[in-house]
């Protein structure tokens, strides 16, 4: 284990997370993956006390276990966007649902060190959550998504982000022939809505766990 990256990531994290409470995000500082399921299913889930969850597409969330915990809590209904018996206009139709949902998950692109989350998504099922509609919203995001400024979390999500992403999801766009965003005009486009989300309201609506890893893209 290199301990002084994790130290010099501590202190890189411990920055942010004072930016995201001045910005009125709830924010917690773990230092691994286990315990950012721990925070999540201990701490955050018996304080919101939800009756409708839901989550977007994020690799880290999926890593966490989280999801695979909330489909077994009992007395917790869930929407589950991923089930693979769904075809893809019931899948659409969950997204919409999943915006008046108790408690939604997702990953953010990336993080500034002033405490804002920089987003670009496809259908704008996950920005728009952030944005409005579900009552509580929880961010996991890894130490690899932390950026000086919004102009390097912007070139981070086109210049890296986009183009993995179409890749993993095996999208036909430019992007994932040639590893560079190509600003293209492909059907299967992933870039189509940004946000920057620079506080959150109302205060501690959002919920950012930051954790002391290298997760998802």
């Amino acid at each position: 284990m290199n301990d002084y990256l994790t130290q010099f990531w501590s202190k890189r994290l411990h920055k942010a997370q004072e930016g995201l409470e001045n910005n009125n995000f709830e924010t917690y500082l773990v230092e691994d993956l286990v315990q950012a399921r721990e925070t999540v299913l201990n701490v955050i889930l018996p304080a919101v006390n939800p009756g409708l969850v839901a989550w977007g597409g994020s690799a880290t969330l999926s890593a966490s276990g989280i999801t695979d915990a909330l489909r077994q809590r009992k007395g917790l209904k869930v929407l589950d966007i991923h089930d693979p018996s769904l075809s893809r206009d019931q899948k659409q139709e969950l997204r919409r649902q999943a915006l008046l949902c108790d408690l939604y998950f997702t990953g953010t692109n990336a993080l500034t060190e002033s405490g804002q989350l920089i987003n670009l998504d496809m259908y704008g099922n996950r920005v728009g959550a952030l944005a409005f509609g579900p009552r509580h919203v929880v961010v996991l995001v890894g130490r690899n998504k932390l950026c000086v400024d919004v102009e390097e979390a912007m070139l981070r999500v086109k210049g890296f982000v986009a183009p993995a992403n179409a890749a993993r999801l095996k999208m036909k766009t430019p992007c994932v022939k040639t590893g560079f965003c190509e600003d293209c005009k492909s059907p299967e486009r992933i870039c189509n809505t940004w946000t920057i989300t620079e506080k959150s309201f109302p205060k501690g609506r959002i919920k950012v766990v930051l954790v002391n890893e290298e997760l998802g893209l």
